[in-house]
Parts: C-alpha cells; sequence; structure tokens
C-alpha cells in the first residue's frame, strides 16, 4: 500500500511543476492595449518580380517547415501577375528570429508589417455645431478624406463618435461648366480611351450616372464589388458622371474601380500594393487617389507610389483635410512625382479645410518643397449618389478628383498612338502647374501655382515637346503674399543661408541627370553680391528631382540696399529612348530676383534652433497640449514657416530679423545675434554645444530665451498604447519637450525645469494667458525674476497637489523667469503652446515682444522686473530632477544621439562640413547618459533589455531605421502586473519580470522538491533490492 502511495505524491509535486511552466494569466487589457493576438501579418518584400507561388517556394526551402509562419493566400486579380512581395503570418512567439532570419535571405528586400490603414472623414471645422473633443486621431499612415454632408445625414468622424448636420452653403454648382469643360466637348474630346483606376470604395455595377464603367475589383477582405458608404462613387461622378445635374469632366473615360476599402473604411497595405502592382500590369493612365496620411516614412507604400509613376501612370492625390494648418500636407500627395491637390471655395478663397505646405521630409537641415500642386474647386460639388441622383460634398477629396477629370479629358487630346511618347506624370504636371492661374491673395505654399486652368493647359499640350523644366520657374522676392515667407525678409549680408527648394520636372524620360552644374547668371555687375551654392538630385527619377539654392549675401554687400535679378541655368538630360538618335536634353532656367538691405544691427537679429526639434515621422512625438484630444502627433514641423508662421509675422512686424539654424549651435557665430530663440525642443545637446552656448551667453552677450514644454515619465508611460494601424506598441519619445537636455544645456547658468503638468488662467499686467500643459521652474539663480502662479497639476505625481488645491492649500508653481548672466541675458518660460498656431487657445506675443526687448535690447519691463520679483535662489538636487527614459531608444530619431557634430548645408558657407566655429576638427560622437548601447530592434520605439545602465561617453555606430520598417515587440502576451490591482499600466522590465521570473522561481523550487524526492526513492531501492524497486518503477510509469 505505501508503494501505491509513492505516485500519488509524485503527481502532487508535478502538478505545480507544470502549473508553473504556464505565464501567470493576463488580466483582460483595457482598449487602448495590444491585442491578445499570437500572429500577426508581414509583407515580405522581394528583389525581383516573380510568381506568388515561386516566392513561397522560395521561404519555404530557406525556412524550416513549422507552424512558426505561414504563407498567406492573396485571392485577387493581381494573383494573375509576377509579384515583388508575399504575406506571411509569424507567430508572435518566435517573430524577431524569423524577422531576421527573413531578412538575411539574399532575395528578400526587407519585411514590414502589415499595416492597418484607417480613413478618418474629416470635415470643414469653420462649420457650426461641430465638437471636436472627443475626435482622436490614431498614428499610423492615417488616410484623410472629405466631409460627408449631405441634408439630414450624420456620418462617423474616424475613430471618434462625432455626428453632424450641415445645410448646403450655397446653390449646387457644375463644376464642368466653371472650369469650361464644354469648349473641349465641342472638339470631340471627352475622354475617350483613357483608362482612369479609381483607388476607393467601389461602385455599384450598371450605375445610370455611367457609360463606360470597364472593370470593377476587389481588393479587401470583404466579398463584394459594390459602393456601400459612396465616396468612391461620388468620386467617379465628378471624373466621369453624365447626369445632367452632376456633369463629370471625362464621360467616356473607361472607369476601373479598385475598391480598397471595407465599409468600415479599413485598408492594409498590401491590399494596395496587390491594387497597385494591378494598375501598373493593366497599364493604367491615370490614378486618383482622395485620400493620404502623414506618414511619409512610411516606405513600402512609398516606394510603390514611385514605382506606379515610373510606370508612366499619372496620379492625382488630395492635399489634405488638415488645413487651415501649415506643415500638414498628407503623403502620397506631398510626394514630387504625384499631383498634389488643394482646395478653393466658389470665390477663388483658399478653403479652411485645405492643407498647407511646406513639406517637411526635409526638415531640419533643409527646406520644405511647394505644395499643393494646383488648387481646384473643393466646396459644396455635385456628384454621384450611391444609386442614382446627385448630392453635394466639400474636401480636398473632392478638388482631387476635378483635377483627375479635366487630366482624363487633357490625356484624350492627345492622338491614342503618341500618347506614351508625350504624356507622362511630368509632362501633364508641366502643363498644369504652367497653365494655373495664380489667385491673388494666397500664398505659394498655400496654393502652388494657382488655380487649375483647363483651356490654358489643353494650349500648352497641343504643341508640347518633351522638355525639362523647374517650378516654380520664377522666384520673385519682392512678390508679396505669393512668395511669403521669403518676400517679408529681404536678404542682407552674415546671415544664414536663405533655402528654396525647387523641383526639376523632367518630361523627356523617367530617368534625368544633371548634365552640368546650375550656374547664377546675374543681370549686372551688382548681382555678384549674391553667392548661390547648389544642392541638387544626383539622379532625377521618377520624372522629378529637387534643386535647392543656398543664397548668401557676400560680406562686400553689408552696406549694399536695392534689388539683384538673375537666372539661374541648369541643363538636364535623360537617356535615349527607343528610337531616337540620341540622348534627349533640355536646359531649364529659374528667374530670381531678391531684395538686400544693409546688414541690420545685432539687436535686430533672432536666431532659430531648428536643429534640435524633432518631429513624426519617425517617432512618437507626443503633443504639445494634453487638451488636444483630435491629433495626438506633433507633426507639423516645428518650424518658423509652418506651426510658427504667425508668431514669425509677428516678429517681423515687430522689425525682427528672424534666421534659421538647422545644425549644431556650435555652427553660429553668437556676436551677429541678439538673442538665440528655442522652443519645443525635444533633441538631446553635444557637449561641445553647452559649453559654447554658455560663453555665448556670459562672454559674448548673447540673449537667450527658451520656451519649454511638459515633461513627466510616469505621464509619457500612461501615454503608451498599442495601435491599430501599425499594430505595434508606441510609446512617446520624449514629453512634449525633453526637460532632462534642457537641463543640461541651462545647468551652467543655473536654471532647471520640473516635471509637472501644469494647466489654467493667469493674468500679468492685465493681458490674459493660458497656461497648456506646461512645466514649471525648480531651480534659478538668487537675484534673478520669477513669476509664480497658481495652476492645476495633470501629471501623474500632481494628484496629491491636487487634493490639497481643493481643500484650500494652494501652492504657486514658478513659470517665467529672467536673469542676467555676465554680458547675456537669460528668460525661460514653461510653454510653448502660446506661440504654436497648431493647437493655440491664447497667444503669447506680448509677452514674447517684451522679452525679446530684454534678452536683446537690455529693456526691462516695469511689471515684468518689479522689485517684488526678485527672487531668492530656487534649489533642487540634481537627483531629484527630471531623468530619462532608458526604455527607449532614442538615438533612432535624434540628430545628436549617436551622431557627429558637424555644421550642415544650412549654416554659412565658411563652416559647411566642419565642426562649428572655434571646434577642433576632431570626430566626436554624442552618447545620451543613461542609454545602454544596443542594437536597434525594427520596430518604431525599439526597447532595451536592462533598466540601469551607468553614464558612458564612448561613441555608438547606429543604422537608421525608418518608421514602420518591422513593428516589433519583446513580449508575446501583455500583462499589466501593477493593473491587476488599479488598471495601470507598467513598463516593459516590470512586464517581463512579472511574467516570467516568478512562475520561473515556482518551476526552479517545485524541480528541486522532485530532485530530492528521486534521491529518497534511490536509497529505498538500495534497501529493498532490485524487484521492490522496478515494481515501484512500473507504478511510476
Amino acid at each position: 500500500m505505501r508503494a501505491r502511495e509513492h505516485p500519488s505524491s509524485v503527481h502532487i509535486l508535478l502538478v505545480p511543476l507544470l502549473l508553473s511552466l504556464i505565464p501567470l494569466p493576463l488580466p483582460h487589457p483595457p482598449s487602448h492595449l495590444e491585442p491578445q493576438s499570437i500572429a500577426r501579418n508581414y509583407i515580405v518584400r522581394f528583389l525581383n518580380y516573380k510568381p506568388a507561388a515561386d516566392h513561397r517556394a522560395y521561404l519555404e526551402s530557406h525556412l524550416l517547415s513549422s507552424p512558426r509562419w505561414r504563407w498567406i493566400e492573396r485571392r485577387n486579380p493581381a494573383a494573375a501577375f509576377p509579384t515583388d512581395f508575399g504575406v506571411v503570418e509569424l507567430d508572435d512567439r518566435y517573430r524577431d528570429g524569423l524577422i531576421e532570419e527573413l531578412q538575411g535571405l539574399g532575395l528578400v528586400k526587407d519585411v514590414v508589417v502589415d499595416s492597418s490603414y484607417s480613413r478618418s472623414l474629416f470635415v470643414d471645422k469653420s462649420e457650426k455645431d461641430w465638437d471636436f473633443s472627443e475626435v482622436q486621431k490614431g498614428p499610423g499612415k492615417l488616410f484623410t478624406s472629405m466631409s460627408f454632408e449631405e441634408d439630414g445625414d450624420r456620418w462617423p468622424v474616424g475613430n471618434g463618435s462625432v455626428s453632424w448636420k450641415r445645410e448646403l452653403l450655397m446653390e449646387r454648382s457644375q463644376v464642368t461648366s466653371l472650369f469650361g469643360a464644354e469648349e473641349l466637348w465641342a472638339k470631340g474630346f471627352t475622354g475617350a480611351k483613357v483608362k482612369m483606376a479609381i483607388f476607393d470604395t467601389g461602385i455599384r455595377a450598371n450605375h445610370p450616372h455611367f457609360r463606360n464603367i470597364k472593370e470593377r475589383t476587389n481588393w479587401t477582405n470583404e466579398d463584394t464589388l459594390n459602393d456601400n458608404i459612396g465616396h468612391g462613387t461620388f468620386v467617379a461622378g465628378v471624373i466621369a458622371g453624365e447626369d445632367a445635374e452632376c456633369l463629370g469632366f471625362a464621360p467616356d473615360t473607361e472607369i476601373y474601380a479598385f475598391r480598397v476599402f471595407t465599409d468600415a473604411q479599413v485598408s492594409y497595405t498590401s491590399w494596395f500594393l496587390d491594387a497597385f502592382n494591378y494598375a501598373i500590369a493593366t497599364n493604367m493612365d491615370v490614378l486618383n487617389l482622395s485620400i493620404g496620411g502623414p506618414d511619409y516614412l512610411d516606405l513600402p507604400f512609398v516606394e510603390k507610389v514611385w514605382e506606379l509613376t515610373a510606370n508612366n501612370v499619372i496620379m492625382v492625390s488630395a492635399i489634405g483635410n488638415d488645413g487651415p494648418l501649415y506643415g500638414t500636407l498628407n503623403n502620397p500627395a506631398d510626394q514630387s512625382d504625384v499631383i498634389g491637390v488643394g482646395g478653393i471655395d466658389y470665390n477663388n478663397h483658399i478653403a479652411s479645410f485645405s492643407s498647407r505646405g511646406m513639406s517637411t521630409w526635409e526638415i531640419p537641415h533643409g527646406y520644405g518643397r511647394v505644395k499643393p500642386d494646383v488648387v481646384a474647386y473643393g466646396r459644396e460639388i455635385m456628384g454621384s449618389k450611391i444609386s442614382t441622383g446627385c448630392k453635394s460634398l466639400s474636401g480636398t477629396s473632392v478638388a482631387s478628383p476635378v483635377v483627375a477629370g479635366v487630366v482624363c479629358l487633357l490625356v484624350s487630346v492627345i492622338p491614342e498612338n503618341s500618347r506614351k511618347n508625350l504624356l507622362n506624370p511630368a509632362s501633364m504636371k508641366q502643363a498644369l502647374v504652367e497653365g494655373a492661374t495664380k489667385l491673388s491673395g494666397p500664398n505659394i505654399y498655400e496654393q502652388g501655382a494657382g488655380k487649375l486652368n483647363l483651356m490654358a493647359s489643353y494650349e500648352i499640350l497641343k504643341g508640347y515637346q518633351p522638355r525639362a523644366s523647374i517650378f516654380p520657374s520664377l522666384l520673385d522676392y519682392t512678390d508679396c503674399p505669393y512668395f511669403w515667407p521669403f518676400c517679408r525678409q529681404p536678404l542682407y549680408a552674415g546671415a544664414m543661408p536663405v533655402i528654396f527648394n525647387a523641383t526639376i520636372i523632367n518630361g523627356m524620360g523617367v530617368v534625368g541627370f544633371v548634365e552640368t552644374p546650375p550656374m547664377w547668371q546675374p543681370f549686372d555687375e551688382v548681382g555678384n553680391l549674391l553667392s548661390i551654392h547648389f544642392t541638387y538630385s544626383d539622379v532625377i527619377w521618377p520624372w522629378t528631382g529637387f534643386l535647392a539654392l543656398h543664397m548668401q549675401i557676400r560680406e562686400e554687400g553689408a552696406q549694399f540696399s536695392g534689388v539683384i535679378e538673375g537666372n539661374v541655368t541648369v541643363k538636364v538630360y535623360s537617356p535615349a529612348l527607343e528610337g531616337d538618335k540620341g540622348r534627349r536634353s533640355s536646359t531649364c532656367v529659374l528667374h530670381l530676383k531678391v531684395k538686400v538691405i544693409p546688414t541690420p544691427p545685432r539687436s535686430k537679429r533672432i536666431l532659430w534652433d531648428q536643429y534640435h526639434n524633432i518631429k513624426y515621422p519617425p517617432g512618437y512625438i507626443p503633443r504639445d497640449s494634453l487638451d488636444v484630444r483630435n491629433d495626438i502627433l506633433d507633426w507639423h514641423g516645428d518650424h518658423l514657416h509652418t506651426n510658427f508662421h504667425v508668431m514669425y509675422n509677428m516678429l517681423r512686424d515687430a522689425g525682427y530679423y528672424v534666421e534659421t539654424l538647422g545644425s549644431p549651435l556650435t555652427c553660429f557665430d553668437a556676436s551677429q545675434y541678439g538673442t538665440l530663440l528655442m522652443v519645443d525642443l525635444e533633441d538631446e545637446f553635444f557637449k561641445e554645444e553647452i559649453e559654447k552656448l554658455r560663453d555665448d551667453v556670459i562672454n559674448v552677450g548673447l540673449g537667450l530665451v527658451v520656451f519649454a514644454e511638459w515633461y513627466n515619465v510616469d505621464s509619457m508611460v500612461k501615454m503608451r498604447f498599442f495601435d491599430d494601424n501599425t499594430r505595434s506598441w508606441w510609446t512617446p519619445v520624449t514629453g512634449g519637450a525633453n526637460i532632462p537636455a534642457l537641463n543640461d544645456l541651462l545647468a551652467p547658468l543655473g536654471i532647471a525645469f520640473g516635471d509637472k503638468i501644469l494647466t489654467g488662467d493667469f493674468s500679468i499686467n492685465g493681458e490674459q494667458s493660458h497656461y497648456a500643459s506646461g512645466t514649471d521652474i525648480v531651480k534659478f539663480p538668487g537675484g534673478g525674476y520669477i513669476h509664480s502662479f497658481q495652476f492645476q497639476d495633470n501629471s501623474e505625481s500632481g494628484a496629491t497637489q491636487n487634493i490639497l488645491q481643493a481643500t484650500g492649500m494652494t501652492k504657486e508653481s514658478a513659470i517665467l523667469g529672467f536673469l542676467e548672466a555676465g554680458r547675456g541675458r537669460v528668460a525661460v518660460y514653461g510653454d510653448s503652446n502660446c506661440l504654436d498656431s497648431s493647437h493655440m487657445v491664447t497667444n503669447c506675443y506680448w509677452l514674447l515682444r517684451k522679452i525679446l526687448d530684454f534678452t536683446s535690447k537690455g529693456n526691462k519691463d516695469s511689471v515684468l522686473f518689479h522689485p517684488s520679483k526678485v527672487t531668492a535662489p530656487l534649489q533642487k538636487d540634481n537627483n531629484q530632477l527630471p531623468s530619462r527614459r532608458n526604455d527607449v531608444n532614442f538615438s533612432t530619431y535624434s540628430a545628436v544621439v549617436g551622431k557627429d557634430l558637424l555644421c550642415h548645408k544650412d549654416s554659412r558657407f565658411e563652416v559647411w562640413g566642419t565642426k562649428g566655429y572655434g571646434i577642433q576638427l576632431m570626430g566626436r560622437n554624442r552618447k545620451l547618459p543613461g542609454y545602454p548601447a544596443m542594437g536597434l530592434d525594427s520596430g518604431l520605439n525599439p526597447k532595451v533589455n536592462e533598466s540601469n545602465h551607468q553614464p558612458d561617453e564612448s561613441s555608438r555606430k547606429t543604422k537608421w531605421i525608418y518608421s514602420g520598417v518591422v513593428a516589433t515587440n519583446n513580449m508575446n502576451r501583455t500583462m499589466d502586473f501593477l493593473g491587476l490591482l488599479n488598471h495601470d499600466e507598467s513598463d516593459i522590465p516590470m512586464l517581463v519580470m512579472s511574467q516570467w521570473i516568478i512562475p520561473a522561481f515556482v518551476a526552479m523550487l517545485c524541480f528541486l522538491l522532485f530532485l530530492s524526492w528521486r534521491m529518497r526513492q534511490k536509497r529505498r531501492r538500495r534497501r529493498k533490492g532490485s524487484g521492490a524497486g522496478s515494481n515501484r518503477m512500473t507504478n511510476l510509469v
């Protein structure tokens, strides 16, 4: 009987042993956390086009056949053609290893997550009855669209729950008549034999408004070809409808409806890639994409658009509905090979919803390109309903099909047998921008070339011969407001280079080259005072390239006042095409006219620090104001001419001259400037920058103004969420500003910011201001001037203070400080939202003017510098200051961490390629204290394997990773350890420890108990003999 008891005891020991090997059960996550999934789809891009079966066989021959991965069959019309990618499902438990294995294969280009795209239905925010307080705009590549607005209809907006009802503002108009389409119809041009691809929500068969629906294809996971939303049908109606109430431009155009969005307005990268490949394979002529998003680093999508246009498909795309804000261009309309369309109303005013330029790809070292290319009517445009009848909609995605319809009409003008020789994305763009009518009032970054002019473009195409050109072909810095911001500030000697980024449009071929370097040819001797350096595309592909002019006035022109005029010429060539006798060549001319003034006094010159701003993409840079719910990303560029453009105009009106520095602080001569203006900075600083700035302030007399932002690690952890679009974890790279870095910069001056998130209203001398998610000043030298007010602290650590405030125990927070330091003067303020046009509640331009009066001129306002504001030293231990996060690989996004100190081509010509003024030309990489050396993972915010590291000044080489290349997560499941009590999110190290260390400890304990029991059994067998031992072993089995 005793022998039978032993197996039971063994079983009792084995049960906890086996249970301990299972991870602890996970609580159900809140909606913002990662869904419980064990596999995700990834796109494997190959170097060559082959049948999908061949790609599959290649992977199966090189990867172990196991349930770790699975090939996903794509059953759509593109399956009949060779492809350059495949979709695979990867088990999360083996994902990292599989991705590394896949990327190591010789024929694999890269591996990217198959992102889910949500198209938000944006509306004209100027209309009444809108409440945007709850609208959430998720990250990733968001596809935006126009408002769906019909009498009595209510539609959801994006991921929010907003609805609306809007009345039509004016009588419905025939947009075709406004552009004179009847003139071309009368000549017999109606879009015949033009293949028009409409990428949208589909269209219903036998729709009475269309005479030539050639093909409908479905690329979604829904089993329908019909449009159940109405957007795709409306777009098709604007292009090719024939109903008398809502005529389209090209009624005989062949419609190819690509259904790439579900009824829930969701799509995937792979659906688009397949549909794009099919459009290439079936020789589409024109493609309309009335959607877009802010992520221009979504490489699979961007590169496929390049490939599409390289195959002679003319793409027309909406510029976006994020106006009237600047720096809000949407991709792919912001690509130079795509015709980007903005919207106007019937009074030829830029529509409030239409996104504004410039492009932000080039920031911080360069300057953005001109977009949109053209504008067209986009408000209250008539189009087709789902089944029958007409309706009116507004948005840039309405303006886009207006231009697409015009393009179809113009394509039909060229005889079919010569279209491919003359028409391409470049020649069509040349016809549109050169024929456009410039509007009086809007600037070039609002209207591009101007309003679409159908008949002028027709005349250009009639006699078109392949050539290259520059857009814009005229830079007249005396023409205001069209050439804003350049016309607002003349050139002068000693300034940072003024950069203009023009576009080379090459109608001669998809590939082109600059044959001879660009040349500046002034009209007279005085023009030699203008020195121009050029940067340009090594290869002009597809169809377009860039030509950047870096302009400086020579020192001998310091007292010159007048106008300089001349031409910039550049010769472009393309390889010979079939039938050509030789290569095609063309000389492009850009006419330049600039105004020059004597160099202003130092006190009037301000230098804006652009270099230390980080924007989305590629990182999750959170918004500055946490009160804003409908835009969680800081993606407008943080440039003087984008979301700070109103402040720029104010400074110019006040008589200041503002220059931009896109290089480190070692790359400017402080003796030339009254004030260095640093606003909303997210990046780190080189050690040399910190040392130089201290010397510039104390010994050179430079004024320093810093507008900071919130930074609180606990709150940043709270903001971490799982994004359904990219299906990866998104962690803020930093706060609204990088306070630990700013504190390092200001430490030699004895100043530091804290980690409060303060919100509230305050008043100084009758000037009402709003403090929106700003920080506090916690260290400041005695003898300076400090202004403190009572605010609500919205940080995670501010709960106790808020309770005290509710009971009447209030405490003021310091937010504004003034200090004289050596020969220089310093002013610091904890909030930048009052300068940022994006989400401003009230501006603080009045305060900025008084601050600059102090830092640049030494003038002290009687209120700001009242004796009662003189402060005793504010002290706080350094170990109590805000600390850096150590779970985010900051070098992926930083221009400093892991990079060389180098002056770029936005700095003075004499320091290009050097370390700057007075810096030895020796290599030095900046390594961020508290960040360990690590191999970069492939996600948006790669995580480290350790949480505690000592500062290390050694250099570290890093590689650049584009946003969305591979979304990774080191956890197979999600567990909110502390959330078992309060549902708050823990950091990664705690999550990993809680999920595996405790079960491992239990397993080890049980294993030791099991070994102890086995040893006792062996001793018993020796005593009782081999027979009994055999019986016991048999029982155990």
